[in-house]
């Protein structure tokens, strides 16, 4: 699933995350619920991603997608 999240105004941050909308929707809400918190979270390439909560602007989370296999007719 892709996250995207907006860091202090005009940067943005995306990534592939193996985690499930709810698990991430918890970690930005921990992060968010303390002044000096970070949002911690990891891609499915198993890098970390370390962000102050006081610089999100704001957090998109994309749907579960399942992988397709093949090619499409249309």
């Amino acid at each position: 699933m892709e996250v995207k999240v907006g860091v202090d105004g005009a940067r943005e941050l995306t990534l592939n995350s193996g985690q499930s909308q709810e698990e991430v929707e918890k970690l930005v809400a921990e992060a968010l619920g303390s002044t000096e918190g970070n949002l911690r979270i990891d891609d499915d390439k198993g890098k970390r991603y370390i962000v102050p909560s006081a610089k999100i602007t704001y957090v998109e989370i994309g749907a579960t997608e399942t992988q397709r296999v093949g090619f499409g007719v249309g």
